[in-house]
């Protein structure tokens, strides 16, 4: 199967009170260190970031190492909004079977979890396979293109595909993660505490 990651980094960062996806991290916009990452894995076949807020700045600034770029122009929706036009242009690459949802501020996924996800999903006939960090649901997310119509119709707001995945148990699979869930960043403290994480 043929996975693409899709990079949802469309949110306006209110509560960090500027655009995350600028903010330094060892050296390096918040955004690079999540790009560098997901091509980092090798199982990965393609790369695609979703900007919305600050997307000029962001795409003058950041290093996004040749990645697409896809426009969300209904950013301010929340990140449900990133999630359907994302999966909107996924449909139309027609070699593209599977994707990775992958969060924009999370720069430290444990480097077993796609290897995991991917193999979970080949030994499934569920469509969505969720890594479950100790006690937690958290991300990436492996959907299966036969249910991105239902995620592009069926999602809204800030919860992006959460709530529909616990409305539909029957869609997902969950792996099983020993390590602590990847912080995500929503405020500057948040960014700090991604050292001693």
């Amino acid at each position: 199967m043929t996975t693409a990651a899709l990079v949802l980094a469309g949110g306006e960062s209110r509560r960090f009170g500027r655009p995350k996806q600028l903010a330094d991290w060892r050296g390096k916009p918040l955004l690079t260190h999540v790009v560098e990452q997901v091509q980092g894995w090798p199982q990965t076949d393609a790369v695609y970031v979703v900007l919305g807020a600050a997307a000029e700045q962001v795409m003058e600034t950041v290093d996004l190492g040749g990645v697409p770029v896809i426009e969300n122009l209904e950013w301010r929706e929340g990140i449900g909004s990133s999630l359907r036009v994302g999966l909107d242009f996924l449909i139309g690459e027609r070699s593209v079977d599977q994707a990775l949802l992958v969060l924009g501020d999370q720069p430290n996924v444990p480097r077993d979890v796609v290897p995991r996800l991917l193999e979970a999903r080949r030994r499934s006939r569920r469509p969505v396979i969720i890594p479950r960090y100790r006690f937690t649901r958290g991300h990436p997310v492996l959907v299966h293109r036969s249910l991105w119509p239902a995620l592009i119709t069926g999602v809204s707001g800030d919860q992006g595909a959460r709530n529909l995945f616990l409305a539909h148990p029957e869609w997902v699979e969950e792996v099983l993660v020993e390590a602590m869930p990847p912080g995500d960043v929503d405020t500057p403290e948040d960014l700090r505490r991604l050292d001693t994480s």
